[in-house]
């Protein structure tokens, strides 16, 4: 009995150690980033985890749903916006740790047409025909109430005075990356998505490039949130590292700050 109970003991001793905080340390960090991230975050957190060893869950989607995830309790760790508009919703909910927010990156929307498509060269400016040039077909975009990429795209074709007639033709996806698939699919015969998103899909070609003064800049906010990790300040400090820049630069995003290390 004695020998039983000095085992039970010594058992008791291992399993408490292995509770310790150190070794119970969760080394996940969990990060909520718009559609239009997930190559390059991709690239970025493996290069994060070769360094560190920490690890990532990363949920992709529209920055409003993310957003009203957030909002909800989803236990996220960072938050990348693809606009600041919903990053300053979180803000308002208190869902973000505001001085851990760093504007990032930047970034263009373009027109592109299915890869074996005849419209080519598209010259986008003032007045220029985008319903005409759909013919019968559809545009798809990200929802223009929502998601960032439609929101850009709907301002720059009021602009340019393109979006009233073209306005009936639009197909609403719930995220870039799903308006992207619908043109790379042939389901529509254009599209109005980040220069990013098209440079990733073979199945896709830009066919123009919308004016930077057509719509409002397009600024990656990301940020801590209120209930982030011990760590997530060290890897926010490696988002904004020549390491991490060369590689979104890679992808055509435009880095918007100095890097720090």
């Amino acid at each position: 009995m004695l020998r039983i109970s000095g085992l039970l003991t010594a058992f008791a001793i291992l399993a408490g150690a292995s509770l310790s905080p150190a070794a119970a340390e969760d080394k996940t960090i969990t990060v909520f980033a718009a559609a239009s991230m997930k190559n390059a975050l991709d690239e970025v957190n493996a290069a994060y985890t070769a360094k560190t060893g920490v690890r990532f869950s990363v949920s992709y989607a529209a920055s409003s749903v993310l957003a009203r995830q957030i909002e909800q309790g989803a236990p996220a760790d960072v938050f990348v916006s693809a606009d600041t508009d919903w990053m300053d919703y979180a803000i308002a909910r208190k869902t973000i740790d505001e001085p851990s927010r760093v504007n990032l990156l930047g970034n263009s929307i373009v027109l592109i047409a299915p890869k074996d498509s005849k419209i080519d060269n598209v010259a986008i400016t003032q007045g220029f025909d985008l319903a005409k040039l759909a013919g019968d077909g559809r545009i798809a975009t990200g929802d223009v109430k929502s998601v960032p990429a439609g929101k850009y795209a709907k301002a720059a074709l009021e602009k340019l005075g393109a979006w009233q007639a073209a306005e009936a033709k639009f197909a609403m996806a719930e995220s870039v990356r799903a308006a992207l698939t619908l043109v790379a699919r042939g389901e529509a015969n254009l599209g109005i998505v980040y220069s990013t998103d098209a440079k990733v899909e073979p199945g896709v070609k830009i066919v123009g490039t919308f004016p930077a003064d057509s719509h409002p800049a397009i600024i990656y906010p990301v940020a801590a949130t209120t209930i982030a990790k011990a760590g997530t300040s060290d890897y926010l400090a490696f988002l904004r590292s020549s390491g991490a820049r060369s590689i979104l630069e890679k992808y055509g995003f435009k880095f918007l700050v100095s890097p720090t290390i």
